[in-house]
């Protein structure tokens, strides 16, 4: 229960780590059935932390490619992990280190990258309308929001 209300708030309050759920534990093991063995900065079931990855892991990964395996499934595989929601969370998070590939703390998440990772997970959460409250009954609109409401309306009909 508590963890949908936290789900809601923004990266940046929250104190308690990121925990990885079955999506992310699923697109861990498809990074790392590519590999020749599992990386230790992946989360390996449900309720592990994500964890930032360290600028230039990709240097580190891509030996441990398997053979009759093309580098650009790996980068796909990648790609698809580090652009998801939760991992966008676990950059976003204020305090928030990278890690090598052993899963090792090595050094903070910048300012900009923090910055750049909450506009990604405030754009999710537009996409999804999850950023706009759930109220049990509609409270009546200001005066603004009145007037924007109208004017957002005559911007949605067709000329």
């Amino acid at each position: 229960m508590g963890q949908k209300a936290d789900a809601t708030k923004s990266p940046r309050t929250r104190s308690a780590p990121v925990l990885a759920r079955e999506r992310e534990v699923a697109k861990t093991a498809a990074i790392n059935a590519l590999l020749t063995r599992p990386i230790g900065i992946l989360p390996a079931k449900v309720g592990d932390p994500v964890r930032p990855f360290a600028l230039g892991l990709w240097n580190d990964v891509r030996p441990l490619l398997k053979p009759e395996v093309s580098v650009s499934a790996l980068r796909k595989a990648v790609a698809t992990y580090v652009h998801s929601r939760r991992y966008q969370m676990a950059v976003a998070k204020t305090g928030s280190l990278r890690h090598d590939i052993n899963g090792e703390p090595v050094e903070p998440v910048s300012d900009a990258d923090r910055m750049d990772a909450l506009s990604k997970y405030e754009g999710f959460q537009a996409r999804d309308g999850s950023s706009k409250p759930k109220s049990a009954s509609p409270a009546q609109p200001t005066k603004t929001e009145a007037i924007r409401s109208a004017l957002l309306r005559r911007k949605e009909k067709p000329r």
